[in-house]
């Protein structure tokens, strides 16, 4: 049976690679987010998806919806369109997010709220809307897209507490559904240089700024790419991973082992 995944946020950047990924294995994929550009992010439209689809040859494989994952009646209508349509959920990545940045001192309220009702909201309502179907039907795999800001980094006050939420949020989970043999992991996008929406925005939409930037990238010997990332989702959802859950995997940034990797010196 063709695995029928849900991905937040998958329309641009990473979740787009990780939408196209999922596809081009096997899975029946419905990706939404939003079509206008969030704070701090460059992401919006569904056109490069869409050429991606085409490009791919992929057409009927991806659904696209626009919806906003922190609004409740979103979500329910999402998981009612891929229930009505395909009949079961086995996958869910809660890739969708928004990054500010900015210390307790220069984030508003109205921004700080922003961003933890998309980064921690977003992901609790379609947890509780999707684990309930899994469940019923045996079990299922969800992916939480996390950072190593959750441990704390500098600037990044609210986007750090909205991570570090995501990695208590996600073990909690993982215990609360083990008997229902639905798996959850953390998977964290690292190494620098990665253009996303989100990354893109925050270097005000100068995408030759990830090119000058000196990063340490992964032990690959450069930058990780949305492609790869998606690699490491598409096993957390698979069978291959069927005995993992409450894990958080760092993609290349050493995040929760002490990191970053320093610099290397001449």
């Amino acid at each position: 049976m063709k695995p029928v995944t849900i991905v937040t946020g998958g329309t641009f950047g990473l979740g787009a690679s990780i939408s196209i990924e999922l596809a081009q294995r096997g899975h029946q994929v419905v990706a939404f987010g939003l079509k206008n550009a969030q704070v701090s992010s460059t992401a919006q439209g569904f056109e490069l998806l869409e050429a991606a689809i085409q490009k791919n040859a992929l057409q009927g494989q991806i659904d696209i919806l626009e919806a906003d994952v922190s609004v409740a009646a979103d979500v329910q209508r999402v998981v009612d369109h891929t229930i009505a349509r395909y009949g079961c959920i086995h996958g869910l990545v809660n890739n969708a997010a928004i990054g500010p940045l900015g210390t307790v001192l220069d984030t508003d309220e109205a921004t700080f709220s922003r961003i933890l009702n998309v980064n921690v909201t977003g992901v609790y309502l379609m947890c509780k809307a999707v684990i309930p179907h899994m469940a019923h039907r045996g079990g299922g795999s969800i992916v939480n897209v996390g950072s190593g800001a959750g441990w704390g980094k500098p600037n990044m006050a609210a986007y750090s507490a909205s991570k570090g939420a995501l990695f208590a949020l996600s073990t909690a989970m993982a215990y609360d559904h083990f008997y229902d043999h639905v798996r959850i992991n953390v998977a964290l996008p690292g190494g620098g240089g990665i253009v996303s929406g989100m990354s893109v925005g925050r270097m005000g939409g100068d995408t030759a700024l990830f090119k000058s930037k000196k990063v340490p990238g992964t032990v690959s010997g450069s930058p990780l790419t949305g492609e790869e990332f998606a690699k490491t989702i598409a096993f957390l959802l698979s069978d291959d991973a069927r005995t993992i859950s409450g894990t958080v995997i760092d993609v290349g940034c050493f995040s929760h082992q002490g990191g970053p990797v320093p610099m290397k010196t001449e």
